[in-house]
């Protein structure tokens, strides 16, 4: 049978004003997946062809649907703890915090009392990995449903203990209790350390948000206190006795080949060298023994031209490629008569804008320990996609997956960049060559030079509007930077959306909010510039022309927050304000900046926030999503750039790629809009993609300088 790599791809009906969630199945190689991921997609699982092996540890395959036993996904214990088991993973959005809130308000479990084992690829239900925003909607649900089963099932087992109607009885505080019969019962009592292996109702009723108690509030982080001490272990403080320390020699430049390696002097230290093909590998007992090994490998690379930022922009342009768009539209959306109504209309505007590369920066660079008993790898790694790197590491070792076990402590951050597993690899390939257990850390120069980037792009605007402020017409092309957020929110009856794939020439991936902070960041710039040439209120402009209620009530309520309207109180003062729709988000920011027109530097002085995401889980949590979504985005709005050449980062270390300070952050103030009457959807990359056409709105606004290029201020705003 051949083996084929199915992609099930849900399209969200809200982002493409369809009426209802149409899906589509793609033959993709697994290559390809993450273009579906930066075009803005909702993958919702992968599939094989039937016939394969079942998935390893708690997991019923990877199918379509997820497992259906109550046992897969929750235990309840003897001592009277809950064990939870999730294929999602904590990278500092305090998932496991907010899934616990999950699972004690159904559960009426205290959460203190809930453990949760997350990406253990042999004890955890199989999942496609932590990105999209998805953990809220998809996650928090499926344990809020298997929570309320186990219940019910609690409350029968006791009913029929006791002889009784399971409707007179009631669970509280990890008990079910007969009020008429003054009588109570422990979970752990009634389970005796058994599974339980009822499978999941059709319809469970959950509690509606209006009546959680547990759920709704500002729970403290679950282990919080961990984090504060230093006992918490991330990936890269995982030891196991007698273990290696592991360097790589790298090649002087992306796509250079190596030709050949002396290795004699890294040997006669008493290092393990191990080759194979382009790699070339050390372990040694310690970091610094195994980097002096490294460093006396001579070697020799063949080395390709490439090209440099300085004329990334034109490169763009040029090299696009016919790559596919997984949204199901194509590369190309158009609607209603474009050429008409540009060549009728009195009054166009046209703009281009454009997005550098950016990298990651993650608190934590990635790491890896591996372990090898006999032909089964065990391997420690942060990753966004446990899952996703057990399968990198069958394919490098040709094993079968079962013979694999992934776990993914609690890691120091990865906004979109830790989706691949070569440091697991790197670990593999050293430990099964020394026979001992081995770990790779990437120095902060290996993250910002081996690690994939955010996608640079280009994006040509041009719109056409009535003179009473009505949008008639709307162009839209993205140049590389992806499709995700690419269509406009905003009532316009003529529209031509293309999004053009290049052949990038740097190594790009998923990126927290991937594509749509280019896409908003142009967008909205674009509205401002509109509102400024026909003399308009740019938020009156923007509420002209915006019809959903959701967002008109983000920016409305930002407004308000803002004081937008109030006058300005000094020179190099200004105002400004961007906004959007993303992965069922909304969300609009104001934000004010001072300019110093004679030393050219600019202070984000305030930045306001208002956001909306359904019922909101956490608001504590969620405040710090959308204000640390604002001071990651400062960054990338400001000063953030990947400097190349040749095939070779020019600025790949803290001290040359500057990232927000301390000192560049504004008052933050935010407002929540809590919807209770809708289903919770996730934070973690909508609130980013307005802060930047908001900054550079307010720096137009202070200046009459339009900026519109990020980062906006890389060198300071020169005088004019």
């Amino acid at each position: 049978m051949t083996t084929k790599n199915i992609v099930r791809v849900d399209i969200e009906p809200e982002r493409y004003e369809l009426a209802e969630r149409p899906t589509y199945y793609f033959d993709v190689d697994r290559r390809d997946f993450f273009k579906f991921l930066g075009a803005g997609a909702l993958v919702v699982c992968a599939l094989k062809s039937p016939g394969l092996g079942q998935e390893s540890g708690r997991a019923h395959g990877r199918g379509d649907a997820l497992p259906n036993d109550i046992a897969s996904w929750l235990q309840v214990s003897e001592n009277g703890r809950v064990t939870v088991y999730t294929g999602k993973v904590e990278i500092g959005q305090n998932i496991r915090t907010s899934l616990s809130q999950a699972v004690s308000e159904e559960l009426h479990v205290p959460i203190e009392r809930i453990d949760l084992v997350m990406g253990d690829t042999q004890l955890t239900p199989f999942d496609m990995g932590t990105f999209g925003s998805r953990t809220t909607p998809t996650m928090n649900l499926q344990l809020r449903k298997v929570s309320g089963a186990a219940r019910d099932v609690l409350i029968a087992m006791a009913a029929k203990q006791w002889n009784t109607e399971p409707a007179k009885l009631v669970a509280a505080d990890g008990k079910v209790a007969d009020p008429a019969g003054n009588r109570s019962i422990e979970y752990a009592e009634l389970v005796k350390g058994k599974q339980l292996t009822a499978t999941l109702p059709a319809e469970d009723p959950l509690i509606p948000a209006s009546d959680w108690k547990v759920a709704g509030t500002s729970v403290p982080k679950v282990n919080g206190r961990d984090f504060v001490t230093g006992k918490h272990r991330y990936p890269s403080d995982q030891t196991l006795p007698d273990m290696l320390y592991g360097k790589v020699l790298r090649p002087p430049s992306f796509g250079a080949t190596l030709v050949s390696a002396d290795t004699q002097k890294a040997e006669q230290m008493g290092a393990t060298v191990v080759r194979d093909g382009n790699f070339v590998g050390v372990a040694a007992p310690t970091t610094a023994q195994a980097e002096t090994a490294v460093a006396t490998i001579q070697a020799k690379w063949n080395e390709v031209s490439q090209p440099s930022n300085k004329e990334l922009f034109d490169y763009l342009r040029e090299n696009t490629t016919n790559g596919s768009d997984p949204t199901g539209d194509g590369d190309r959306f158009e609607s209603g008569s474009v050429d008409q109504a540009f060549s009728s209309s009195s009054h166009t505007l046209k703009a281009t804008y454009t997005v550098q590369y950016i990298a990651h920066t993650p608190l934590e660079t990635r790491a890896a320990l591996a372990q090898w008993d006999a032909d089964h790898l065990t391997v420690w790694t942060g990753t966004q996609r446990p899952f996703g790197v057990r399968e990198q590491l069958a394919e490098a070792f040709h094993l079968p997956e079962e013979k694999i076990r992934v776990l993914m402590p609690d890691m120091g951050s990865g906004y979109g960049g830790k989706h691949t597993g070569e440091t697991a690899v790197e670990a593999a390939r050293l430990a099964r060559a020394t026979r001992h257990p081995v770990k790779v850390v990437w120095t902060r120069e290996e993250e910002f030079t081996w690690a994939y980037f955010r996608p640079a792009g280009v994006m040509d605007v041009k719109s056409a509007v009535n003179s009473d402020g009505m949008l008639t017409a709307w162009e839209f092309h993205n140049y590389n930077s992806g499709s995700a957020g690419i269509r406009p929110y905003y009532e316009i009856p003529n529209q031509r959306i293309i999004f053009h794939p290049v052949k990038s020439p740097l190594r790009q991936g998923s990126y927290r909010a991937l594509a749509a902070t280019a896409n908003h960041f142009a967008r909205e710039a674009h509205m401002d510039e509109i509102a400024h040439s026909l003399k308009m209120d740019p938020l009156e402009f923007r509420l002209k022309n915006l019809k959903n209620e959701r967002l008109r009530a983000v920016f409305e309520a930002a407004a308000k927050k803002f004081g937008w309207g109030k006058a300005k109180t000094g020179p190099g003062q200004g105002y400004g304000m961007g906004g959007g729709y993303e992965k069922l988000g909304n969300v609009a920011t104001f934000a004010e900046v001072h300019v110093d027109r004679k030393s050219g530097e600019v202070r984000v002085k305030r930045v306001v926030t208002a956001f909306e995401c359904g019922a909101i889980v956490n608001p504590d949590g969620l405040k710090n999503q959308v204000e640390g979504s604002n001071i990651q985005g400062l960054g990338g709005a400001l000063f953030e750039a990947i400097q190349f050449k040749d095939g070779k980062i020019l600025n790949a270390a803290l001290s040359e790629y500057r990232v927000p300070r301390f000192s560049d952050v504004p008052q933050m103030e935010t407002v929540l809009l809590d919807r209770k009457d809708l289903p919770s959807a996730g934070a973690g990359e909508c609130p980013l993609v307005g802060l930047a056409p908001a900054i550079g709105n307010a720096i137009f606004d202070a200046t009459g300088v339009r900026l519109r290029a990020l980062p906006l201020v890389p060198d300071g705003l020169k005088a004019t």
